[in-house]
């Protein structure tokens, strides 16, 4: 009887042992290691040497293809931008109080009075320089009308005395006399574009060049004075320390500049000066001649100061442009 229980326990065991060896092997059973959890967000456990592409989503992994470095260079106009904002409201604070200051008399200002001097005569010649070419400009236009009307008229004459034997002479010479005014006309009016378009280089490029280097010159003046302020009431200040090497840079960077463009502003005005009298020297001259010989009925001296001048005429059958048109 036990032999029979020994034999049905080895023919179990067998059995089992046989089950066992046909069962197939688990290929993952290495990768489990118990007691260990494994990450959820990376696929490896703790065990297991990992290397640079592990796993991907870890933060201290840096490739060179990261877009932290674009976001550096981000970071890095944004702040200079937002720091070049804040220099430009400090420096218009500054300058607004600045004036209101000066013009409630509690802040002094620099004054230069040769250079003040210079620039208010400067602005006052180029208002009548202004007001010189606005007139001629009107004078050249109402004269253009009156070539054109001249020019009909010799027309009108010259038809009627065709048609008219009776008076055909008469009529023959108002027409000459028309035609030879309109060629002289023609020749004035060449003159007085040539004086107009001069006088408007001088007043409306060659002087408002200056005007517009003065107005940079006078702005450097408003911050010079913002900051010698700034930095005279920081010096009187017994906690002013902190800041005092901060405005005395300010101060120095700002007078620098307004030293420089007063310096470039003398030299201009002084080249403005000597060109201004050479040009209108020349036109003065060359619009007393021409309205003279005009009006006095000298054609051959018309004529010589047009050539003295370089001026070309237009021909008497091309219409002249009106002075909109200059």
């Amino acid at each position: 009887m036990s032999q029979m229980r020994s034999n049905s326990v080895s023919a179990e065991k067998t059995s089992i042992h046989d089950m066992l060896k046909e069962t197939p092997p688990n290929e993952n059973h290495n990768n489990i290691v118990p007691g260990i959890q494994t990450n959820p967000i990376c696929p490896y456990s703790r065990s297991v040497p990992t290397g640079l592409s592990s796993c991907t989503s870890s933060p201290a992994i840096l490739t060179p293809t990261s877009p932290i470095s674009n976001d550096d260079s981000t970071i890095l106009k944004t702040s200079s931008r937002i720091e070049n904002i804040r220099n430009w409201s400090i420096s218009t604070y500054k300058c607004t109080k600045q004036l209101m200051f000066e013009k409630l008399g509690k802040s002094s200002r620099t004054v230069d009075a040769e250079l003040e001097m210079q620039i208010n005569l400067l602005r006052d010649t180029q208002k009548k320089y202004s007001q010189i070419l606005r007139l001629a400009r009107v004078l050249a236009n109402h004269f253009y009308h009156v070539v054109q009307t001249q020019h009909a008229l010799g027309e009108a004459f010259s038809e009627l005395a065709q048609k008219s034997p009776e008076l055909q002479e008469e009529f023959l010479y108002n027409a000459e006399t028309q035609r030879n005014l309109t060629k002289n006309g023609d020749t004035l009016l060449g003159a007085l574009n040539f004086f107009i378009s001069s006088v408007n280089t001088l007043c409306n490029k060659t002087i408002e060049d200056t005007l517009q280097s003065i107005r940079q010159y006078e702005n450097a003046r408003i911050e010079y004075d913002a900051y010698r302020t700034d930095l005279e009431s920081m010096s009187t200040k017994p906690d002013g320390s902190a800041g005092l090497e901060e405005a005395q840079q300010g101060f120095e960077a700002h007078r620098e500049q307004f030293m420089k463009l007063r310096g470039e502003v003398t030299i201009k005005m002084k080249f403005l000066d000597e060109n201004r009298i050479k040009v209108m020297h020349k036109q003065l001259l060359l619009f007393h001649n021409a309205i003279s010989a005009y009006f006095s009925g000298n054609q051959t001296a018309l004529e010589a100061t047009l050539k003295q001048f370089n001026i070309k005429v237009k021909t008497p059958n091309s219409s002249f442009p009106s002075w909109l048109e200059q």
